[in-house]
């Protein structure tokens, strides 16, 4: 699986970008406010098949989503000037995303939608969708005034939301017509009595029932339902933002416990594979170039210098509907991704079986055997810029680790700030900064060799001092805590003297 978002990080509120200070619980929270602000522009399933022997064929399918217009409430999002740039870029088509994106909602959504539904308080939240309700509605009321009994008209150039709301505003307007959905974009509107008409409301074959309405609305959600019902494993690259907006668009709206959100997904998804967690640790045990993005792991894993000729190599082959992807690379293409991300994972787990025997592998290895040497990875996602290398989905987290912290302070420098401070160190290595006292600051690496450079480099500095943190010594609240206790011990101590001084007659 691979999405696509309308944005990542929100900048508001202030402060909510991660940061290496962040506990997983920490930085969800900041997660959560941006899923909240942001929605799904594309998702891509690549969905592989073990179907003889050692070959997968893959099945790569493109869904361009929009939020549903169908309901009471009119769902805003937020869009990131960056994130809309990069995936223009890469030829993202937002037309498409806008004009046919299919519809989602998540249970609660859908649950207020049922409500108003069974009311009849049906009200129309688009400006565009009133625009046309009006239209039809006057073109119907023209017509039937000379109509005979049985006579029909067609409405046309309807989208998927208004087909439904046509129909229901003029059901609930005139009760002597009827409607019928003519294709994708017509409605039919016939003339009828009241008994012809009460007959036809308790037609099963009437699409505008409740029923068939919800599922309408529902959209993709019905096969997200299908993906929880499957309970296979759930493949993505750096897949938590991912999973947050699977939860929050499709199964219900993001809660503020993380181990909530946590002990949701796993009953959602029994079994969870990051890629980037598994190469993450393939990186460490295999001797080739360290690389970064989706494209270039799958590019490495696929070189020949990697496993030349292997025979065991599982064979990854495109569907025949599916073939565009075999003859042209489409990065940060939902579905082309996803496939790149499945392949990635089976040839790590080939290259882990590997290395996981002194004997030669088998010529036709199973999935399950693959499952096996991945079983320290499953339900750990990769964590970005943290003291955890993974968030565990199917229990505790792994306690937090950073190399020491670094106190720097300040010396005939005023007005420095935390940005400036930033800038200082960028060239050398990568820190966070926090404010930590009037000239002090604090500095987070994820890198024991980034602390060492910088205790060498700055042991001569002008200006800056920097030095290990010791809490004892350079926390405000400790200070604190002893100059009071200090005080309290002085006077003690002088109250003491002065009580004990001999009495003058």
């Amino acid at each position: 699986l691979d999405m696509e978002f309308t944005g990542l990080h929100s900048t508001f509120p202030q402060n909510n970008e991660p940061s290496l200070f962040d506990s997983p619980a920490e930085r969800y929270l900041k997660a959560r406010q941006s899923v909240q602000r942001f929605s799904v522009t594309q998702l891509g399933l690549a969905i592989f098949s073990n179907e003889n022997s050692n070959k997968y064929v893959v099945h790569s399918y493109n869904f361009f989503l929009f939020p549903s217009t169908l309901g009471v409430t009119d769902v805003e999002f937020t869009l990131s000037a960056s994130s809309v740039q990069f995936l223009s870029r890469y030829g993202f088509d937002y037309n498409k995303f806008l004009k046919d994106g299919i519809p989602y909602m998540n249970e609660v959504q859908e649950k207020i939608l049922s409500q108003c539904l069974l009311a009849g308080s049906w009200k129309v939240s688009s400006a565009l969708d009133r625009d046309v309700l009006k239209k039809a509605i006057d073109e119907v009321t023209c017509w039937i005034a000379a109509a005979e009994e049985e006579e029909t008209m067609i409405l046309q150039d309807l989208s998927g939301s208004q087909m439904f709301e046509v129909q229901l505003v003029l059901r609930q307007a005139l009760q002597n017509v009827w409607t019928q959905r003519l294709g994708d974009k017509k409605v039919m509107v016939k003339k009828v009595s009241p008994q012809h008409r009460q007959l036809l409301e308790n037609s099963p074959y009437d699409y505008c029932q409740k029923e068939f309405i919800l599922l309408s609305a529902r959209g993709f959600t019905n096969l997200f339902q299908t993906l929880v019902k499957a309970k296979k494993p759930l493949v993505g690259h750096n897949m938590l933002m991912d999973l947050m907006h699977l939860h929050d668009k499709f199964y219900k709206p993001l809660p503020e416990s993380y181990e909530e959100f946590k002990r949701n997904i796993h009953s959602l998804f029994p079994v969870l594979i990051d890629t980037k967690t598994v190469t993450k640790s393939i990186w460490k045990k295999c001797p080739f170039p360290r690389v970064s993005n989706l494209l270039e792991v799958y590019a490495v894993l696929c070189s020949s210098n990697l496993n030349p000729k292997d025979p065991t190599c599982p064979a990854i082959a495109l569907a025949s509907d599916c073939s565009r992807y075999a003859e042209k690379k489409s990065p940060h293409e939902a579905g082309y991704d996803a496939f790149l991300c499945g392949s990635v994972l089976l040839k790590s787990a080939h290259l882990l079986l590997c290395r996981s025997t002194d004997d030669a592998v088998e010529a036709d290895p199973s999935f399950s055997q693959y499952l096996t040497v991945l079983a320290e990875y499953l339900n750990k996602v990769n964590f970005i810029r943290g003291g955890v290398s993974s968030i565990n989905f199917s229990g505790e987290d792994a306690p937090c680790q950073h190399p020491p912290l670094l106190v720097v302070h300040v010396r005939g420098w005023p007005g420095l700030n935390e940005r400036q401070i930033y800038q200082e160190f960028k060239a050398l290595c990568r820190f966070d900064v926090r404010w930590l006292s009037k000239n002090q600051f604090i500095l987070l690496s994820n890198k024991f060799k980034h602390v060492r450079r910088v205790l060498r480099d700055y042991e001569h500095h002008p200006h800056l001092r920097v030095s290990v943190y010791r809490h004892w010594r350079h926390s405000p609240r400790v200070n604190c805590l002893l100059q009071v206790s200090g005080i309290v011990a002085l006077w003690s101590l002088l109250a003491f003297v002065l009580g004990g001084a001999p009495c003058c007659s």
